[in-house]
């Protein structure tokens, strides 16, 4: 979704024609209200089929569209996983995806080298195939929450806490993908992006979700930036580019989370462009961001995310270097908790 999309529906465009677009969203909602409504409804009272799987599934999920991070969070609980000397592999629809592999797998590909990834409209049919063909132990559902066709023995849901209810409305006057009442599905919540957010905004986000689950437990995270990475896999510390002036680009659903990383580094963030989420960078696009690199200073960097980079797999733009932001989810309260959770489901296997 573009940046004109989430200002309109988070109420930044004033005047007439932006009152009556949000109006009509509004009434669209009452039907993708209904329907989500009425998807649940089978699913709870068996009209809908759910498929049990041989090995325990642990989903990572969220209520919105967008960005909250999942992507750090199933690396963490795939690392997790394997530390205890378990098969691992991932399951995932693939959004987005060119060729079977979109820009979530290859990051984890690089990140996860010896955790395959399955992607696929039928994860029912990828869990079985991973049990089987890969003889997986563990499965891991990336962006699992709404799919609930695959039984899963733990719910994670991430709520990001820079924007943690979508504007507060259903698709597609808000953000949400289903109400808010769904965690009541959940067994553990991620507050990510904490440090991006007040300690107000937090407590608020925990007096809500108690509301609807009191024993649900809620742990907090932050995107904790690791090093530099470029296409060529050469790593670089933190500090390397804090003295430089700092281009930015991406292509995320809460781009916004990550240009506020930048300026929480230190960078000198002198230039700024997004893409859509999962954006698919074409030819053009990449010599629009040649042209736009090579108006920087001399002295300039252009940096991104990993999401971003493997997908155009430069090491330069315009005789500027390239670099990523490679991410860790770094658990800042409630760990040990949601450790405990993740090893009671490895008892199973």
């Amino acid at each position: 979704m573009n940046d004109a999309f989430h200002a309109l529906i988070r109420g930044d465009r004033a005047g007439v024609i932006p009152t009556l677009q949000r109006a009509g969203l509004r009434t669209l909602t009452l039907g993708y209200r209904l329907g989500v409504s009425l998807r649940n409804w089978a699913f709870d009272h068996g009209w809908k089929t759910i498929h049990q799987a041989d090995v325990p599934v642990v989903s990572v999920g969220n209520l919105t569209v967008g960005g909250t991070g999942k992507t750090p969070c199933v690396e963490f609980v795939a690392r997790f996983y394997r530390q205890l000397d378990l098969q691992v592999t991932l399951l995932s629809r693939g959004y987005g995806s060119e060729a079977g592999r979109n820009d979530e797998a290859l990051v984890l590909e690089e990140n996860l080298p010896d955790v395959p990834h399955l992607q696929g409209a039928d994860r029912a049919a990828l869990a079985k195939t991973a049990v089987e063909e890969l003889e997986s132990e563990i499965l891991v559902l990336d962006d699992g929450f709404q799919h609930r066709h695959l039984r899963r023995d733990l719910d994670i849901v991430l709520i990001d806490a820079t924007c943690p209810w979508g504007y507060g409305h259903l698709l597609p006057r808000g953000l949400l993908r289903e109400p808010i009442g769904s965690l009541k599905r959940a067994q553990v919540v991620i507050l990510t992006r904490c440090d991006l957010a007040t300690r107000e905004t937090i407590e608020g986000i925990r007096a809500t979700v108690a509301k609807i689950k009191p024993e649900l437990p809620i742990a907090e995270s932050i995107h904790q930036p690791a090093e530099w990475r470029n296409a060529s896999r050469v790593m670089a510390p933190l500090e390397a580019l804090k003295d430089r002036p700092i281009a930015g680009f991406c292509g995320l659903g809460n781009p916004e989370a990550f240009r506020q990383t930048l300026l929480k580094l230190g960078l000198n963030v002198i230039a700024w462009r997004t893409f859509p989420d999962h954006h698919g960078y074409t030819r053009e696009d990449v010599e629009d961001l040649r042209v736009w690199a090579r108006q920087l200073p001399a002295e300039a960097a252009v940096v991104t995310t990993q999401k971003d980079l493997v997908k155009i797999r430069l090491d330069r733009l315009g005789d500027r270097e390239l670099w990523a932001l490679a991410i860790r989810l770094k658990i800042t309260s409630g760990q040990d908790a949601f450790e405990e959770v993740l090893r009671k489901i490895a008892v199973f296997v």
